[in-house]
């Protein structure tokens, strides 16, 4: 009696281990690893964590440990034909030969199986394997471990999946509100795009827009509100809302950004932004600017090098104090312009203005186009791995063909 109570109590120890080293990240990839690990090094043996396919593919290999991080006894990979959740192994422990061990070390190779799952009832995500060689078979308190351990892994990795789908979902939803601007002006190619901070963000407040203006000109917009999450996401929503009201009204953009202004600290529960403006004339080929605690925009030459636009800057809108002026230079069918949020250059511990410098270093391929300025300014910048949401627009003047 008092050595099956110590068994028990080993097997409440072993789980309260299990508990505080499998599920640490939202992840289901590091949940698979820790349950490989944990396991490992609880029962002696060498471990393989697979995951089934749910829409039609072969199931793959999510985590292997095993004595020493030699992976001896780990089961191959799976191949052949796909495996569904509904094949899934029933908990068994298996004298004889592992699979994959066979003539590779002496004595008599244990197997021990579990399918990952919370319940009996449902379907599996996996299935987790245990093989040990030259050693005793596993215990009934060992497959207890076992699948108690794969239990508490499936439901990590639920939780795991459902807030990747919210995430995604979220993004998608993000993605829409931002890259579904309004339409430009025939004479006007424009690309946009945006990446959010990281892949624990969900929605934040960059974005752009384009909003068409009397006589073939087109209003260029790109916004950022302060902070991010949902909050933040639809304070933008209404910022965008309330610029295309005011820019049908045709001002100039430093008269939009006042207005904007004005309304917008009216309402106390909406956060701060910062906006910049550019009107494009491609008939007089020229852009007028106007910034509204904004950074400044870039043009790409036709020779792939870049410049920033000098203008004066005014307050972050929302706080009412207005004094926005406007800027205006040529802009020519050769020249690509380029507005971002601070996402994209900005960078912990570091300077602006040396940011800003190395957004200016670039030299893109000769006569960039919007697409391919966007593109190659993102990927030279490290925008997939900023820690800020990025959001960026580029636009360039249709050339008119003469015959």
């Amino acid at each position: 009696m008092a050595e099956r109570d110590e068994a028990l109590l080993d097997r409440v120890r072993a789980m309260e281990r299990a508990i505080g080293e499998i599920g640490t990240t939202l992840d289901e990839t590091s949940t698979c690893r820790e349950l490989a690990g944990f396991l490992a090094r609880l029962l002696g043996g060498s471990v393989a964590v697979d995951l089934f396919a749910w829409q039609g593919g072969p199931p793959r290999r999510a985590a292997a440990a095993g004595p020493m991080g030699t992976g001896r006894g780990v089961p191959p990979e799976p191949h052949g034909p796909h495996t569904t959740p509904d094949s899934a192994p029933a908990p068994a422990i298996a004298p004889g030969a592992a699979p994959g061990t066979e003539g590779a070390e002496p004595g008599p190779a244990h197997v021990l199986t579990a399918p990952l799952a919370v319940d009996d009832d449902e379907k599996p995500l996996g299935v987790v394997t245990a093989a040990r060689v030259g050693r005793a078979p596993f215990t009934v308190d060992e497959a207890a471990v076992l699948r108690l351990a794969a239990r508490l892994a499936a439901r990590h990795i639920g939780h795991a999946r459902r807030l990747a789908a919210t995430e995604d979902t979220a993004l998608h939803l993000q993605r829409a509100l931002v890259a579904e601007p309004g339409r430009p002006h025939p004479n006007l190619e424009i690309a946009g795009g945006y990446l959010p901070a990281g892949p624990r963000a969900l929605v934040g407040g960059d974005w752009f827009e384009t909003v068409r203006l009397h006589f073939g000109r087109t209003l260029l917009v790109v916004g950022d509100v302060m902070g991010h999450g949902l909050d933040a996401a639809v304070d933008m929503n209404a910022y965008r809302t309330v610029l295309r009201e005011v820019a049908a009204t045709d001002l100039p953009p430093h008269r939009v950004l006042r207005h904007l202004d004005s309304v917008v600290a009216e309402n106390d529960a909406r956060r701060p932004a910062t906006c910049l403006l550019v009107r494009v004339d491609p008939a007089r080929g020229t852009a007028t600017f106007a910034s509204a605690g904004h950074l400044p925009p870039a043009v790409f030459g036709a020779d792939g090098s870049a410049e920033l636009v000098d203008l004066p800057v005014g307050p972050p809108l929302g706080t009412g104090v207005g004094g926005y002026e406007p800027t205006t230079r040529p802009l020519t069918p050769a020249e690509t312009l380029l507005l971002f949020t601070d996402g994209l250059v900005e960078r912990r511990s570091e300077d602006i203005d040396v940011s800003l410098a190395r957004l200016a270093a670039l030299r893109l391929p000769p006569d960039p186009g919007p697409g391919q300025v966007v593109d190659e300014v993102l990927r030279r910048l490290g925008a997939h791995r900023a820690e800020d949401d990025v959001a960026v627009l580029a636009a360039r003047v249709r050339a008119r063909h003469t015959t």
